[in-house]
C-alpha cells in the first residue's frame, strides 16, 4: 500500500502536519496581502517560489516622477515586440540587398557599379536593429526561464535554436560561400565538390563562441542564433547557481532607481558605450561587438522582471529617442573621418565615435520600445484592432520569423548573383533584388517549412500551425 507523508521517518503524522498547516496559512496571508496591494499572487515552482513582476506604483519609491499608466503584469504577448521582430527580419532583406552595391563591404556578390551612400543609409538601421532583437530575446528568456526552470529552459533553447543552427549550417550556409567563388569566371567547381572543402574547419578558442574557423567555413548569418544559444546557456548556468533571493534584491533595487529618477535608464548606455569604444566593433556581426549583444540580452532579461522598468521606459522614451537621434549626427561624421579602421582603431576620434554609436544604440532601443508602448496604451481596448488583413499578415510572419531569418540571406545572395549580370543601373537592380528575395523567402517558408512537422522542427518552430 502506498505510504503518505505521515508515514515518513522523523515524526508522527500529527507532528508532520502542523508545520505544513502553519506554512499554508502563512502563504494564504501573503496572497491576501499581495491581492490587497494589487500584485499578482505567488506561484510555487519545484523547490522555489516565483514572484510575478510587480506593477509599477508610487509605493515602489517615494520620489517616482509622473509616468504613463502601465497595465498590470500580464502573461499575454506584447504584440509590438512581435511586430518589431518581423520588421527587422524583413528589413534585413533590404539591408543585405544594399550590401551588393556597397563600395566598402566584401559581400558574397558585388555589383560592378557600387556606391558609398549605402553605408550611411545602412548605419541608420544597424545602430538599433540587431540590438533590439537581442533585447527582445532577453525579454523572452526571462519568461521562459520563469516557466520552465534552468533545465527546461536549456532543453527548449537547444531545440528552438540549436537544431536550426546545426541544420542551417549543414544545408543552407554553404550556398552563399559557393556563389562567392562562382562569381569568379575562372571558378568551375560544382556545389557538391565544394561542400567537403567548406567543412574543413579548425578549433580556435580565441574566437569564442565562434570556435570553428576555416578558409571557407563560417556560420554566416546564423551567427545571431549561435550567440543567442550561447547566451541562453550561460544564463541558465547562472540561474542554476546564483541565489534567487539575492537576484530579486538586486533587481528590486535597480527597478526602484529606474522608477525614481527620470532618465536613469539612459545610464545603461555607459557599459555599451565603453565596450564599443575599447573593444571595437565587428563588421561581420552587423557592426557591433559580439559582447555588446550579451549586454543587450541581459538588459532585456532584467527589464522583463519588473513592470517598474516598463513604466520608466515609457516615461523616458521621448528623451531617449531625442538623444539616440542626435548622437549619430555628430558621431557618424567622426566615424567616417577617423581614417584607418574606425571599427577597431584606438585613435581618439575613432574611439569617441564608437562610444557615441554605442550610446545611441541603447537610447534608440529605449525610445522605440517606450514610444510603441505609449501608442498601444493610448488606444482604448474597444478600439484596438483584433482582426483585418494586416493583423493576419503580421501574425503569419511572426510565427515564422526564425525560419524567415534562416532562409533570407542565401536567397538574397542567389537572386543578386543573377541580377548583377543584367545591364541596368542600381536604381533598377536594387528594387528587383529586394522584391524577388521577399517573394521567394516567404514562398520557401510557406511551401517548404511550415507545412510539415519535420521541417517545422528543423527550423525551430513549435508544433502547432
Amino acid at each position: 500500500m502506498a505510504r503518505g507523508p505521515r508515514h515518513r521517518a522523523g515524526g508522527t503524522g500529527r507532528d508532520r502536519r502542523l508545520p505544513v498547516r502553519r506554512e499554508a496559512l502563512g502563504r494564504g496571508r501573503q496572497q491576501d496581502e499581495r491581492a490587497a496591494r494589487g500584485a499578482r499572487p505567488l506561484r510555487e515552482g519545484p523547490g522555489h517560489v516565483i514572484v510575478e513582476p510587480r506593477p509599477a506604483s508610487p509605493a515602489d519609491g517615494e520620489t517616482v516622477p509622473p509616468v504613463p499608466p502601465v497595465p498590470p503584469a500580464s502573461p499575454t504577448r506584447r504584440s509590438e515586440l512581435d511586430s518589431i521582430r518581423v520588421l527587422v527580419v524583413v528589413g534585413l532583406v533590404f539591408f543585405h540587398a544594399a550590401l551588393v552595391f556597397d563600395a566598402s563591404d566584401d559581400f558574397y556578390v558585388r555589383n560592378a557599379e557600387t556606391t558609398g551612400a549605402s553605408i550611411v543609409v545602412s548605419a541608420l538601421g544597424v545602430v538599433w536593429a540587431m540590438p533590439i532583437l537581442f533585447l527582445i530575446a532577453g525579454f523572452g528568456a526571462w519568461h521562459s526561464l520563469r516557466r520552465r526552470g534552468p533545465a527546461g529552459f536549456t532543453a527548449e533553447r537547444l531545440l528552438r535554436l540549436g537544431v536550426p543552427l546545426v541544420f542551417g549550417t549543414l544545408t543552407i550556409v554553404p550556398v552563399p560561400q559557393w556563389l562567392r567563388l562562382r562569381a569568379d569566371p575562372g571558378y568551375h567547381e560544382s556545389y557538391l565538390a565544394f561542400l567537403p572543402r567548406f567543412f574543413e574547419a579548425r578549433f580556435d578558442l580565441a574566437e569564442f563562441p565562434f570556435v570553428l574557423q576555416g578558409e571557407h567555413f563560417e556560420t554566416g548569418h546564423l551567427w545571431f542564433m549561435l550567440l543567442l544559444l550561447v547566451f541562453a546557456l550561460m544564463l541558465a548556468a547562472v540561474a542554476r547557481w546564483f541565489p534567487a533571493g539575492r537576484a530579486r534584491a538586486i533587481g528590486d533595487r535597480l527597478a526602484a532607481v529606474a522608477a525614481g529618477r527620470r532618465g536613469a535608464l539612459l545610464a545603461a548606455a555607459v557599459p555599451v558605450s565603453l565596450l564599443s569604444a575599447l573593444a571595437g566593433l565587428e563588421q561581420e556581426y552587423a557592426g557591433w561587438s559580439r559582447w555588446a549583444y550579451l549586454l543587450f540580452f541581459c538588459y532585456g532579461f532584467v527589464l522583463a522582471a519588473d513592470d517598474r522598468f516598463r513604466a520608466a521606459i515609457r516615461r523616458d522614451a521621448p528623451l531617449a529617442a531625442a538623444v539616440g537621434l542626435a548622437l549619430p549626427v555628430v558621431g557618424l561624421p567622426m566615424f567616417l573621418l577617423a581614417g584607418g579602421d574606425p571599427f577597431t582603431d584606438l585613435t581618439p576620434m575613432a574611439a569617441v565615435a564608437r562610444a557615441m554609436y554605442g550610446a545611441a544604440g541603447w537610447c534608440l532601443l529605449v525610445g522605440i520600445l517606450g514610444l510603441l508602448d505609449r501608442r498601444a496604451a493610448a488606444r482604448p481596448p474597444a478600439t484596438r484592432p483584433r482582426g483585418g488583413a494586416r493583423r493576419r499578415v503580421y501574425a503569419y510572419l511572426a510565427a515564422g520569423v526564425l525560419p524567415l531569418y534562416v532562409l533570407h540571406q542565401p536567397i538574397v545572395v542567389a537572386v543578386a548573383y543573377g541580377v548583377v549580370r543584367l545591364d541596368a543601373p542600381i536604381v533598377v537592380k536594387y528594387p528587383l533584388i529586394v522584391a524577388a528575395s521577399l517573394v521567394l523567402t516567404v514562398a520557401a517558408y510557406d511551401l517548404l517549412v511550415r507545412r510539415t512537422r519535420v521541417t517545422r522542427f528543423l527550423f525551430g518552430m513549435r508544433d502547432g500551425r
